[in-house]
């Protein structure tokens, strides 16, 4: 919890201004004290009241100016509030092995529907950004709330060599420098910064990235997830495809005339995984380098996804926003402390009155 007014706390000393007027007029009343022969008369004529009946109305209007005193100080907590305002960045891969047939018809169209779907169910002002990767990434569609280029985008993704997970972390990154001035781009020495961790106020932007893969080209993606760390920025990502993988067969529209598919259907083999040089890739370029993507969640407060299917993509790209739809801020809570400071100095001043007040007159 922090304070906007820290200087209002000197009206806390409010309360031991008063205890010390209660004290000095405890004394004056002692000294002005008259003798009585009898204590019995004193007891008559002094309705009882027990010791814990004279303190607690004391006690109640001490703790209210205690809290009423907070809230001039007008504190903030940290609290998680829903993020209408976030952008999302994500990240697709295209290299060659996203025509793998495991998931038909091919992991590619699988993909692009689920994204589709998740685009058109994004609500408010959440900006949405569009990054295709292969042996190299760019910024297809810089975040935007209109729906219509991004879907339109990714229409026409097609595929290529190469799978560059970490250059996709970094490109995301830039793309939401653009439009956040507190997140530096990549090429900005931030210095000593320390990297997010536990208890970090993240961005409420995010990275989402779909990979069937692992890294064959650029910057290692944990070495770019440390780069996203330090702009405390997440990064979710998502290992799309099974541990059988099938024929690889993508149409005309799916590739690229630079591709080893040069432009027109192909019927591969049960290779998978993304393309290395001028041909396929070894046992390491087939599979989701699982432990990579894990490793590049976990630095950066983000969460790993598996998804072997259609319906587990689907579902995965809608419960995201239930993961990254929250962000910390800090709102003013001083009503409450107003609040409870009324409640108690009123419950202390009634108490007062109701145990003090004087015997019912008798009726003649």
């Amino acid at each position: 919890m922090s304070l906007s007014w820290p200087w209002a706390l000197l009206a806390l000393l409010v309360v031991p201004l008063l205890l010390a007027v209660r004290w000095w007029l405890n004394r004056r009343r002692k000294r002005s004290a008259i003798t009585v022969s009898s204590v019995a008369l004193i007891r008559a004529a002094v309705p009882g009241r027990t010791a814990w009946r004279r303190r607690i109305p004391v006690y109640l209007f001490l703790a209210g100016l205690l809290a009423l005193a907070g809230a001039v100080a007008r504190p903030q907590a940290s609290v998680a509030v829903p993020a209408n305002n976030t952008t999302i960045l994500l990240a697709i891969d295209v290299s060659g092995s996203m025509c793998n047939t495991d998931i038909a018809p091919n992991r590619l169209a699988v993909a692009v529907d689920a994204a589709r779907g998740f685009i058109e169910e994004q609500e408010g002002d959440t900006r949405i950004g569009l990054v295709a990767f292969s042996g190299i990434a760019g910024l297809l569609v810089a975040p935007t709330t209109d729906k219509q280029p991004l879907l339109d985008a990714i229409d026409t993704l097609k595929t290529a060599r190469g799978t560059a997970i970490g250059q996709a972390i970094l490109a995301s990154v830039d793309a939401i420098s653009e439009i956040n001035p507190d997140v530096a781009a990549t090429g900005v020495d931030l210095g000593d910064t320390a990297p997010a961790g536990p208890g970090t106020d993240y961005e409420a932007d995010t990275i989402v990235v779909l990979t069937d893969g692992s890294n064959t080209t650029g910057v290692d993606p944990v070495t770019a997830a440390e780069e996203a760390a330090a702009r405390r920025l997440r990064v979710y990502t998502i290992g799309f495809g099974t541990t059988e993988p099938q024929q690889l067969v993508c149409t005309a529209d799916q590739v690229t005339g630079d591709s080893p598919f040069g432009g027109r259907q192909f019927n591969g083999g049960s290779n998978g995984g993304g393309f290395n040089g001028g041909g396929f890739g070894g046992r390491g370029a087939r599979e989701i380098d699982e432990e990579a993507l894990t490793q590049v969640a976990d630095l950066t407060g983000g969460r790993y996804f598996k998804a072997e299917d259609a319906e587990q993509l689907t579902d995965v790209l809608a419960d995201l926003p239930s993961e990254f739809g929250l962000t910390k801020q800090n709102v003013e809570i001083s009503v409450w402390f107003l609040l409870a400071g009324l409640l108690l100095t009123a419950s202390g001043a009634g108490l007062s009155l109701w145990w003090n007040r004087g015997p019912a007159p008798r009726r003649p």
